[in-house]
């Protein structure tokens, strides 16, 4: 209902809204009207109402509307109704309703309820008079209601109709504030109450008579409030009607106004007719009324408390509760001022007085123990005792009444005759129960408290009506009453007690009110009270009693009525009386008395009188003083307790009271004058005694004097006697000890290293380090004391070096004098301890004891008054500024001639001093913003001083200036990012030292040296840590200066920034690759290195330029507004266009104007960037110009608003703030990030409030992205990435149909960029806390609660490891600034990024390149730094803890195992094991990274070695945190063969846990599970597929064909298309050989009937393959599978082939020199059957014709091969453009191998594809249409290095030149970057493939200078020559290429280095997929090609991919290879050799 309760007040102040839609909000949560009688009507046997608490609430509401709005009080409808609403509810509760809404409430929930909203509605009576009728009827009908509720009928109670708490609420609230009724319904309800509520005891015959005119009827009838509309429909009217049980609605019943019932009816009883039905001891109806008369004659005229007791134990509690309310009720009717009640208030009046004659034997009734009715005796005395109060107050109302109204009452006073005797009665009668109530058993109740207050107040209220006669009788009586009060020992005793309390303030307002009457009366009676100590002194002397109560007790209380009446004549009669007793008294033998008196006179010294504040000053402070000498006195054994009393308690009690009561400036100085010199008295008289006299006597004045020095500004000039007053309280402070500890303990070493020379010099360092042994009190006025102590520094009298004065505070006769030299030893050896030790023992011994007394005072006080709110002192000044304590400090080091020891202290002081201010600061708890701001605000201070004093005269002060700061510095470091520290800073480059003079050259450039060295590593060291904002600063400082047109300032801020140039390795901040992004973003440059001066001028520069287009947009738009309004004042009509200034409306002032204008650019760029968004999102391209010059304008514009002096951030403005935090990331580019962090920089250092905005609006835009998953958060999106990119073939998983997406390494950078921005911003605030830290807690929380959203992309890692970088900070910051509370949210956020983290190690780890410069460096970089931070706090576990972590036990489904046991997480060791695991997995990670961006780096030690006997521990964590974590270990450690053992066993328990995981099959199926028929095998059912590779592994023969293998295998291909399945068609062929039961077939058949192509690569695979009978047979099955369409195609497709392929026979017989015409004549005869003859070399390429001559025969040992070109078109694409594709078709030669050879380098290039490596291979098509014939596909433009050969006789390098240009031309390096990356790919192929008979025929080179490896006739195990092996190089690099590639000459160009890179970052993506190349190779061992002919092909591949190694040592094993390969003699030697027999070009 909070939301409710705004809108109603928000309905009160604007009543616009109220006569809105806001009315309308309201009224729909209220019950519609006749509510009430509706639910009456429905459910009359239950009287129920479904109303709930709300609607209850919005019915308090509606009322507290009408009462407070003009709502109310403008009458019309919507007013009444609502009014005639809440009218209702009233009497539905009244009526016993049942509301649901409250039935569930107590009394003390309901009570607060009702009464705020009768209080509403007698506020609407009061205010508005046309409610006042209809309250009226209403109120008073609810009280008859209430009334009726409980009659008794036939002596039995209605259940119906029982007093439930709702209405006892209703009625209570009433009882408290009851509008004011009607004359005849306030007579009704009185009449109602004093019958049925107040009275003893009801006859049968009253209970059974009905009121006349409208009393409630005795047959049965209820009572009702009905309500009737009026004549015009509107006007409610109530009336108080009958309910008949036989009715069916309300009958109206209302009587008119004249029958109102008379007062003097006979069914009124007045008190003396029937004094039984008044009397308020009842039976509620219980008895009969003769019992009940018989005991009211019993209790009044026999006075029996027998009698009176049992009465009261008979009576009930609920009849009691009634009897109080109807009085209540009866009072705040009776206040009500109406017309007809003089007789009723008459008869009121002696009701009331007879019940009070009742309450006289109350009080007296003994207490009894027992319980009466279920109840203590004491609970109904107690409501009893409230209803007297009640009746009191009634009567007290009368009497006033009876005194205002009756003027001649009047006369009479004033004619001094007595006053009427009824009144004279009731005042006797009240004050007879004042009396009663001090000596009643039951005075401690509360009730009787109240009752004795109401009494007294009530009396003494009325006493202004009184006469003279009659006001000294109840001065009389009060007097009695005071000795009463005061006689009593348990009602003052030790402290002031209520009754003391209340007769204090009723005797100060009977004094008030005699005072201008009487005041010689009211003389006389404070003389008689203060009178009272006098007389019992004499009979004190005599008889040494103990001292009377009366007198103990009078004391204070005369002191009370003294301050409250706050009169100096009061004060005169009373305190000379008082000090006359003090005076009289012995002074050395005090008793009770005296104490009691010094505290009064002490209250009594400050009330504006100077004469009685001085006499008693000068007698506490002399009667301190002279207390001390009764200590050590020959008489101090006998000493009485009380002067010990009076010298630690009262006496400093009393000077402390002074000190707080004193208000004027004049008397609060004297009184610190005067207790500073009773310090110094005190303390010398303490030097004259033993012990610790000093502590005694000077600690207790300290609460004192701290107090009466509270307003003093230490900053003040005070005069010099003051000052040394101080000097010498501060003096003896240190002297005694009294000063808080100041130093932590410290060692017992240390201090027997001190040599302690007494016990005097242990107390002194006791006191320096703690514990504090003296009063808590003491120690907190010191410190208060240290907070406006002035600086002790004499310098006028040169004090220092004049030890006079000093000598002067010691006693020579004490131990500790000065010719004391133990003691000065003693002094010195304190003064080091507290020092530290800084100073040298020289300096220090030659302080004398004195002066070391004094440094101590110096260090107690400014290191106390630095602890205390980190140095800041308190400003006495109006707007509550602060100032920096350093200006007290700095004082000292000021003074000039000082002796170099003492100065050598005071720095030594003023240091320790600083470092316990910051101490402080740092240790402070920053639990709210404002603590956060004062925190800032402090350090601020600090450091501006500081750099002021930086320049100071004396160079010692600089020095201590510039080391304090840097200290500040080092520790706060956001005072970096100040600007008002900075611009401090820089201004002081212009500044000259005033001392100086102005002919010294070489000092002023030795000045402006230092200036600029502390400036500049003063940036240095912020753009360190967040060169964002430090940019932002310095060019914000750099538009200012530039505006001011200050050239020669300018000159020097350039010179500074000219000489600081950061590269990014330089960052303190980690070196985060991010912030360096960032940096170079908010600078408008790029992150090679940030040039401060240029970036800084250029931003500068354009920031100033959009400043000014909004600057000139204003001042255009206020002279054409000038124009307009001088042109209307002409009359003229002007039309204006552009930005619409027609409908602005009238402008009055120059704010408007500039209001309006602000208003439209807003909304302007509003729409603008809303455009920019909308683009976006519909996939638009998007001007990133366009987008920088709307962000940089619309930031302009926002930032001109904050200059204008707005604190408030408008709706506008807010709107357009939130668009440029939010448009990055729905745009979400680089380039618009750039730009983003640009003007969030701008913004942040231009206006620092809007700071905590930006930083929300941002984080709430980044968390966007987190639910988008955009970026960063895209995990779990399989269409995008490496692992995506290789399904199905290398990776599990169906490939995407979606459309390809945007690049995601886009995003994962724009998360990168925006990361850095967040990390600088995170250094600015990290130390403040506050909200923004909580607003990080959210990104970071928002950011990893769930992992399984972060991306797995591999060029996430860098951006991934930043983001848990900041993470982790945040968690240290949260942990630093809670360090004493609990750290529980802290550590479970801690290891919510501890799981994000280990996200990431859940899959196998890849590699990722881009064309972004440094990408991968960066990305290695940020894993370090991440694993640098994470490895400093690392525990190590010991044997013990071993043995205590709880055993390991996963369970769980699909989802992933879960640890059975929260304890287990939550265990310490358990802790320390995850972290060590994911510090092991970072290191690796980051070594990983490192090698990739750094290929060439030569690392013999890896970072990371793991003993074998950790791995099953590391296999345990993992395993408990995700199995996934546990198989990719093995991925990523594949050499640890112990880690693959523990992997295999948990596998093979948790089996059917993994089904989602084919990663963890061939840990479960191997060869001995299918030897052993293993019943795991049976949950390959419902395995994940895994990739085409992974399956193909078990179709080999070691896994025999099992069933239930291969039909998994089965289901894999089959979750597949059938032409992702086609490209490992020959395996497929091969493995038919294992298919003993035919599933492979099965397979095979089904999916070349889903597929023609399928098919027809089948059918072609199994023509070229010898499985003898099997071939025929499966064939024709495809075959007589196929539809009729189908088979046509089939048919002409083949027919189409064998035709081409068969002119090779026909050729064979021919000439050479006519083959060719022969094949164009056999070309001739071939006719195209059909538009849909594809190349099966390539299915997407349709035959749409051949080029007839094109036909070649091509030289082969072989049958003729030939080369035909054909005329093709895309498949899918234009049909319309032709292209040209030759083929070879081959007769009589195996290409099955080639196929073998071009598979793996076609797997080759798809891995390099997915990880963006810049590798070139052509895997050409090779098809074997036929045993011993096949396709293969040309290479388009390209020819063999042989045929470049015969055209010229220049190598590659010369051939280049030719072809491309000159080298270093781009044509050329452009060709030579083609052959480099094609050379690296074919370098890692032909080292995995070992393609021999590498002559130049095989190597061919296309027009663009790439390198095509063809003719894979010898691979793996076979070579030329008969296996002789003779290229032993791993790939060919002859000198030729050499020349390309390397053009050194020595392997040392850059061009090498780019290409040993590629090879090592392509073989190290190559050996991610090893077991997938090996799948593929390994089918195919038993097909009979030739490479499987001889040696062990699958295992010696295996080792050429060395999965032994780590990825360092690959990447050096693959740069072994190329420096091996480089120009080797072998390869030059088969070029020869082959030159030589075959005459090909070398």
């Amino acid at each position: 209902m909070d939301a409710m309760r705004e809108l109603c007040s928000l309905l009160e102040r604007r009543q616009d809204v109220a006569t809105s839609a806001g009315m309308g909000v309201l009224w729909r949560q209220c019950p519609r009207p006749g509510f009430s009688l509706q639910q009456e009507q429905e459910q009359s046997c239950r009287r129920l109402l479904h109303i709930t608490w709300r609607q209850c609430l919005a019915i308090l509401l509606v009322a507290r509307l009408v009462a407070r709005s003009s709502l109310g009080g403008s009458g019309h409808d919507s007013s009444r109704q609502f009014f005639e609403l809440v009218l209702e509810f009233l009497q539905a509760v009244a009526s016993g309703i049942v509301i649901d809404g409250l039935t569930t409430f107590n009394r003390e929930e309901l009570d607060p309820y009702f009464e705020e909203l009768i209080g509403y509605v007698a506020e609407a009576v009061e205010d508005y008079p046309f409610v006042s009728p209809d309250v009226s009827v209403v109120v008073a009908g609810v009280i008859e209601l209430a009334v009726a509720a409980t009659e008794e009928e036939e002596g039995v109670v209605a259940l119906s109709r029982k007093f439930d708490p709702v209405l006892k609420s209703l009625l209570s609230a009433l009882a408290r504030r009851c509008p004011a009724l009607q004359a005849s319904d306030a007579e009704r309800v009185a009449i109602c109450l004093l019958q049925r509520w107040t009275s003893l005891g009801r006859h049968r015959s009253v209970s059974s008579a009905s009121l006349s005119n409208g009393s409630p009827s005795s047959n049965g009838s209820a009572l009702l409030l009905c309500r009737t509309p009026g004549s015009n429909g509107h006007n409610s009217k109530w009336s108080l009607g009958h309910e008949e049980a036989d009715t069916d609605g309300p009958v109206e019943t209302r009587r008119p106004q004249s029958e109102s019932p008379n007062p003097e009816n006979p069914t009124f009883h007045t008190p003396k007719s029937t004094p039984s039905k008044i009397s308020p001891f009842a039976d509620d109806g219980v008895g009969d009324s003769s019992a009940s008369s018989e005991m009211f004659d019993g209790v009044g005229r026999k006075g029996s408390w027998v009698q009176l007791q049992t009465a009261l134990e008979s009576q009930t509690v609920d009849f009691l509760e009634r009897q109080e309310l109807a009085f209540r009720l009866l009072g705040q009717i009776m206040l009500k001022p109406t017309s007809t009640k003089e007789k009723l208030s008459s008869q009121l009046s002696a009701t009331a007085r007879q019940q009070l004659n009742a309450l006289l034997p109350l009080l007296k009734v003994h207490k009894r123990g027992h319980p009466v009715d279920g109840l203590p005796l004491c609970v109904k005395v107690n409501v009893k005792l409230q209803t007297f109060q009640a009746v009191a107050i009634l009567e007290i109302n009368w009497i006033s009444q009876a005194f205002s109204s009756d003027e001649k009452v009047h006369a009479n006073q004033s004619a001094g005759s007595l006053i009427k005797d009824p009144i004279r009665e009731a005042l006797s009668l009240l004050m007879d129960i004042a009396d009663a109530c001090i000596t009643s058993p039951w005075r401690r109740l509360k009730s009787c408290e109240a009752l004795f207050e109401a009494v007294v107040t009530g009396v003494a209220r009325v006493s202004a009506y009184q006469s003279s006669q009659m006001l000294k009788i109840l001065l009389l009586r009060f007097k009695m009453l005071v000795m009463a009060i005061c006689a009593q020992a348990d009602l003052l005793g030790t402290g002031p007690s209520p009754f003391s309390e209340i007769i204090v303030k009723a005797v100060c307002l009977l004094v008030d009110a005699g005072w201008n009457s009487d005041r010689a009366a009211v003389k006389s009676f404070l003389l008689t009270l203060a009178a009272y100590v006098r007389e019992r002194l004499e009979q004190e002397k005599k008889e040494r009693p103990m001292t009377a109560m009366t007198q103990l007790n009078i004391i204070p209380l005369l002191a009370d009525m003294a301050v409250l009446l706050n009169k100096v004549d009061v004060v005169n009669i009373i305190l000379p009386l008082f000090i006359e007793s003090l005076e009289v008294g012995d002074a050395s033998s005090p008793g009770l008395v005296r104490l009691r008196v010094l505290d009064a006179v002490a209250c009594m010294a400050c009330l504006r009188c100077d004469k009685s504040y001085r006499e008693v000053v000068v007698l506490l402070t002399h009667s301190y003083f002279n207390n001390l000498s009764i200590v050590g006195s020959p008489h101090s054994c006998i000493i009485v307790p009380e002067v010990t009393t009076e010298r630690l308690e009262t006496l400093p009690g009393a000077l402390l009271c002074i000190a707080q009561r004193l208000e004027t400036v004049k008397l609060r100085s004297d009184y610190r004058q005067r207790l500073l010199v009773l310090c110094s008295d005190v303390g010398r008289a303490a030097e004259a005694k033993e012990g610790r006299c000093g502590v005694d006597f000077l600690g207790p004045l300290l609460p004192a004097v701290a107090e009466i020095c509270s307003d003093l500004d230490p900053m003040q000039e005070v005069e010099l006697p003051l000052l040394k007053l101080f000097c010498n309280l501060w003096f003896y402070i240190a002297l005694f000890g009294l000063a808080p500890p100041i130093r932590k303990a410290q060692s017992t070493l240390m201090l027997s290293s001190m040599s302690l020379a007494s016990q005097g010099m242990m107390s002194g360092i006791q006191a320096l380090s703690g514990p504090y042994v003296w009063s808590p009190e003491w120690a907190s006025a010191v410190l208060r004391l240290s907070q406006t102590t002035p600086p002790l520094v004499l310098s006028s009298v040169k004090w220092l070096e004049v030890e006079l004065e000093l000598d002067a505070l010691h006693n020579p006769e004490s131990s500790r004098g000065t010719g004391n030299e133990k003691a000065a030893i003693a002094h010195r050896t304190i003064l080091s301890y507290a020092l530290g030790g800084q100073v040298d023992v020289a300096s220090m011994y030659s302080i004398s004891g004195a002066k070391a007394t004094y440094l101590l005072a110096v260090t107690y006080l400014e290191v106390l008054r630095f602890q205390h709110n980190g140095g800041c002192l308190n400003s006495n000044q109006q707007d509550g500024s602060y100032r920096s304590a350093l200006i007290c400090l700095f004082e000292y080091v000021e003074t000039p001639d000082l002796a170099p020891a003492v100065y050598q202290c005071l720095t030594t002081i003023v240091q320790r001093a600083f470092s316990a201010a910051l101490i402080q600061l740092e240790e402070k708890d920053l639990s709210s913003e404002e603590e956060v701001k004062h925190k800032d605000s402090v350090l601020i201070l600090h450091a501006l001083f500081l750099i002021n004093h930086t320049i100071h005269p004396d160079e010692n002060v600089c020095e201590i200036a510039d080391s304090l700061l840097g200290q500040l510095r080092n520790k706060f470091r956001q005072v970096l990012w100040n600007k008002q520290c900075l611009e401090a800073l820089l201004g002081l480059l212009s500044e000259q030292p005033s001392v100086m003079q102005s002919n010294d050259s070489g000092g002023l450039l030795a000045f402006q040296s230092l200036t600029h060295q502390r400036a500049h590593e003063w940036i240095t060291y912020a753009l360190l840590f967040a060169p964002c904002t430090t940019q932002g600063l310095l060019q914000e400082y750099i538009r200012q200066v530039t505006t001011y047109q200050n050239v020669a300032h300018s000159s020097k801020i350039i010179a500074l920034l000219s000489d600081i140039r950061l590269y990014p390795s330089t960052f303190t901040m980690g070196s985060m690759p991010a912030i360096a992004a960032a940096a170079a973003a908010a600078g408008g440059s790029d992150a090679s290195s940030l040039d401060v001066l240029s970036m800084g001028i250029t931003s500068a520069n354009v920031k100033s330029r959009y400043a000014g287009e909004i600057a000139g947009m204003k001042r255009l738009y206020s002279v054409s507004m000038s124009s307009l309004m001088l042109s209307e004042v002409h009359g003229f009509k002007t039309h204006s266009g552009g930005m619409g200034l027609n409908s602005i409306g009238s402008i009055h002032s120059g704010d408007d104007e500039e209001g309006s204008l602000q208003s439209i650019l807003i909304s302007r760029f509003i729409q603008q960037l809303q455009q920019f968004v909308i683009d976006a999102q519909q996939g638009c391209s998007i001007s990133d110009v366009k987008y920088r010059d709307a962000c940089l304008q619309a930031a302009a514009l926002l930032l001109s608003e904050m200059s204008s002096g707005h604190v408030v951030v408008s709706k506008g403005a807010s709107q357009l703030l939130r668009l440029l935090c939010w448009c990055p990331a729905h745009i979400f580019t680089a380039q618009v990030m750039e730009t983003g962090v640009f003007v969030w920089t701008w913004l942040v250092t231009a206006a620092p409030q809007l700071g905590p905005l930006v930083l929300a609006e941002v984080v709430d835009a980044w968390l966007w992205t987190v639910a988008s998953r955009n970026g960063l958060f895209a995990g779990g999106i399989d269409h995008s990435g490496p692992v995506a990119q290789l399904r199905p073939q290398l990776s599990p998983g169906e490939p995407s149909n979606l459309p390809a997406q945007e690049d995601p390494v886009e995003g994962i950078i724009v998360h990168r960029l925006w990361l850095g921005f967040l990390l600088d911003r995170f250094e600015v605030m990290m130390h403040t806390g506050g909200d923004q830290m909580l607003v990080m807690v959210r990104l970071i929380q928002g950011s990893v609660h769930n992992p399984s959203s972060l991306s797995s992309h591999p060029a996430a890692a860098g951006t991934l490891f930043t983001l848990l970088l900041l993470g982790l900070k945040v968690c240290d910051c949260l942990l630093q600034a809670s360090a004493h509370t609990e750290h529980t949210g802290v550590q479970l956020l801690q290891d919510s990024v501890y799981r994000a983290a280990f996200q990431w190690f859940t899959v196998e780890p890849g590699w990722y390149e881009t064309d972004t410069e440094g990408f991968a460096q960066a990305e290695a970089l940020a894993v370090a730094i991440f694993t640098q931070h994470f490895a400093l706090d690392q525990p190590m576990i010991s044997s013990q803890d071993e043995a205590s972590i709880p055993l390991y036990t996963v369970s769980g489904g699909l989802s992933g195992p879960q640890l059975t046991s929260t304890a287990s997480m939550q265990h310490p060791i358990w802790a320390k094991r995850k972290k060590q695991l994911l510090l092991m997995l970072c290191q690796h990670e980051a070594d990983r990274l490192d090698t990739w961006a750094n290929p060439l780096k030569v690392q013999t030690v890896p970072h990371l070695q793991q003993e074998s006997e950790q791995w099953g521990t590391h296999v345990k964590t993992a395993w408990s945190l995700d199995p996934q974590i546990a198989l990719a270990l093995v991925a990523r450690f594949p050499s640890a063969t112990t880690l693959k053992a523990e992997v295999a066993s948990m596998v093979q328990a948790h089996v059917p846990e993994l089904m989602n995981l084919p990663e963890a099959l061939p840990y479960f199926v191997t060869p001995n599970a299918v030897e052993e028929d293993s019943v795991v095998l049976h949950w390959l059912l419902h395995w994940k597929p895994c990739s085409i590779t992974c399956a193909l592994n078990f179709l080999t023969p070691s896994y025999k064909g099992h069933p239930r293998v291969i039909a998994y295998v089965l289901r894999v291909m089959e979750s597949y298309p059938p032409e992702r399945v086609t490209f490992f068609m020959p395996q497929l062929v091969q493995a038919l050989r294992y298919d003993q039961g035919g599933m492979l077939e099965g397979y095979l058949m089904a999916a070349a009937q889903q597929s023609n192509l399928f098919a027809h690569i089948l059918i072609w695979q199994l023509q070229g393959n010898v499985l003898y009978n099997l071939v025929p047979r499966v064939k024709q099955r495809i075959i007589d599978s196929f539809t009729p369409e189908a088979n046509d195609v089939f048919l002409r497709e083949f027919h189409f082939i064998d035709k081409v392929t068969s002119i090779s026979g026909v050729l064979y017989p021919l000439p050479k020199e006519e083959r060719r015409a022969g094949i164009r004549s056999e070309l001739e005869k071939i006719e195209l059957e059909g538009d849909d003859l594809y190349l099966p070399t390539a299915p997407n390429k349709l035959v749409r014709g051949i080029e007839l001559d094109s036909g070649i025969p091509l030289q082969s040992a072989a049958k003729v091969p030939i080369m035909i070109t054909f005329q093709v078109v895309d498949k899918d694409g234009n049909p319309d453009d032709v292209q040209l594709q030759a083929c070879i078709f081959k007769v009589g030669d195996d290409c099955r191998q080639d196929v073998l050879a071009l598979q793996v380098i076609a797997l080759l290039k798809n891995i390099w594809e997915a990880v963006g490596l810049d590798l070139y291979v052509f895997p050409y098509g090779v098809l074997p249409t036929g045993y011993g014939r096949g396709i293969i596909e040309v290479v388009p433009n390209a020819r063999s290095r042989n045929q470049m050969g015969e055209m010229t006789d220049g190598g590659l390098y010369e051939i280049f030149q030719q072809d491309y240009g000159p080298v270093g031309s781009p044509s050329f390096e452009q060709a030579r970057n083609n052959f480099l990356v094609s050379s690296a790919g074919y370098a890692v192929a032909s080292l995995l493939l070992q393609p021999k008979d590498r002559h130049n025929g095989n190597l061919l080179f296309d027009n663009e200078g790439r390198l095509v490896h063809i003719d894979f006739g010898f691979i793996l195990e076979t070579s030329p020559g008969g296996n002789m092996r003779f290229e032993s190089a791993q790939f060919k690099l002859s000198h030729e290429m050499t020349q390309l590639l390397d053009p050194s000459g020595i392997m040392k160009s850059d061009i090498w280095n780019c290409f040993v890179s590629l090879c090592v970052k392509g073989y190290l993506a190559a050996r991610v997929h090893m077991e997938g190349i090996i799948n593929t190779v390994a089918l195919m061992v038993e097909s009979g090609l030739p490479c499987f002919s001889r040696g062990d092909p699958i295992g010696n591949l295996r080792k050429r991919f060395h999965p032994e190694m780590s990825e360092r040592s690959a990447a050096n094993y693959m740069i072994k290879t190329c420096e091996d390969a480089y120009n080797k003699w072998s390869t030059a030697g088969y070029d020869l050799i082959q030159y030589l027999q075959q005459g090909i070009e070398r």
